[in-house]
């Protein structure tokens, strides 16, 4: 890996766009470490899938907890590590806090989130993942988690929908958005090295990567 590769990769989207796969991957290509949220470790989570209203908060505590500190650790850890690639970014769990909570809920979640002392670390690249509702609930169902299959429809789209307004505004880090339901990166090794030629060029700015346009993936 050259000097002017990056250090800090993320990968983000929706429930199902194949974030965590993709991490695996790009992890393994340039000899760097995964950096995983475990969704499967939040014991609240299957709950909320099946009870959304009264189980939003002890959720997305149970996650900010967790992501926090994650993202401290890899501010204390090894430095000459040579590439971290995470499947999520600290932003998120605000995102997905205003989703999920009521108004006093989210009340009680932003002081909890102001006083945590997380310095995360800026990512040198953030690769977002796009994909169609339709797409992302077929990926959803057929990579049967048995937690996942309680998620509606409805909430999926207000997530993807999140995402888009999120990323629409993002300029911390670089960005490069990729079209995931024409290309897949993930299975197709013709798609992925294009997609790490297109990650090594990226140094600064907004990027789209949509080099199969004209094909859909239904995997």
């Amino acid at each position: 890996m050259s000097d002017n590769q990056p250090r800090y990769l993320v990968v983000e989207g929706p429930i199902g766009v194949g974030k965590t796969s993709l991490v695996g991957r790009l992890a393994q290509t340039f000899g760097g470490e995964p950096l995983l949220e475990h969704a499967e470790e939040n014991p609240f989570l299957e709950r909320f899938y099946r009870d959304p209203k009264n189980a939003a908060l002890p959720t997305q505590l149970s996650f900010l907890f967790q992501r926090a500190r994650q993202l401290q650790q890899l501010r204390q850890g090894d430095i000459f590590t040579p590439l971290r690639v995470a499947d999520y970014m600290l932003e998120k769990d605000r995102l997905f806090a205003q989703l999920i909570l009521d108004d006093d809920e989210f009340g009680l979640y932003k002081q909890v989130y102001q006083h945590l002392t997380v310095d995360a670390p800026l990512p040198d690249l953030v690769i977002y993942l796009q994909a169609p509702v339709e797409v992302l609930m077929r990926r959803v169902m057929r990579r049967g988690v048995r937690y996942e299959q309680f998620i509606q429809r409805d909430y999926l789209e207000r997530v993807a929908a999140a995402y888009a307004h999120f990323f629409h505004y993002y300029n911390a880090s670089p960005l490069l958005i990729v079209n995931a339901a024409e290309i897949n990166p993930v299975d197709s090794d013709e798609d992925y090295q294009l997609l790490v030629k297109e990650i090594s060029r990226v140094k600064s700015g907004r990027h789209y990567f949509n080099p199969g346009k004209g094909r859909q993936f239904v995997v």
